[in-house]
């Protein structure tokens, strides 16, 4: 009976091991921005759609172009962290649409442009002022008190 009992705890305890093993190996996944899925865009007509449409449809743009408000972009990205490694970009999309000047949807699409894929840089950059020793950041205010901070003279209201 011992036997048994010995047995199934060790089976548990293996099954309970491999599946928080395999948890943890299970990618973080994080989505930024608005990730425009193909049957919004669908929804926007060049020359009849109006920007209230396009709101409906997408949702509101992630930014509007700096120098011309009738430029909007919708950016999204899906990234994914397994463990302690740097994240990796799953998935990305950028869609740009244009207004005519009346307000309605000139162009609509997504912007193809090639990812340049800069690394992480864990450096640090060193600065460089006035280093203090344990003992002078412990004893560097000992006599910088006020010694009239008691008297009414040294105080708003006194006279």
């Amino acid at each position: 009976m011992m036997h048994n009992t010995k047995k199934f705890f060790l089976t548990g305890l293996t099954a309970a091991t491999l599946v928080i093993g395999l948890s943890a190996c299970s990618p973080t996944i994080a989505q930024r921005g608005n990730l425009v899925q193909d049957f919004q865009l669908s929804e926007v007509v060049p020359g009849t759609s109006t920007r209230t449409d396009v709101l409906k449809a997408m949702g509101s743009p992630t930014t509007k172009a700096p120098f011309n408000e009738n430029i909007w972009y919708y950016i999204g990205q899906k990234t994914a962290k397994k463990g302690i490694l740097d994240p990796k970009v799953v998935e990305e999309r950028v869609v740009a649409v244009l207004f005519n000047e009346d307000g309605t949807v000139a162009q609509a699409g997504d912007i193809e442009r090639e990812r340049i894929d800069i690394p992480l840089s864990r450096d640090r950059t060193e600065t460089h002022g006035s280093e203090m020793t344990v003992m002078q950041q412990l004893l560097g205010n000992l006599g910088k008190f006020n010694p009239n901070s008691g008297s009414a003279t040294g105080t708003a209201g006194g006279i």
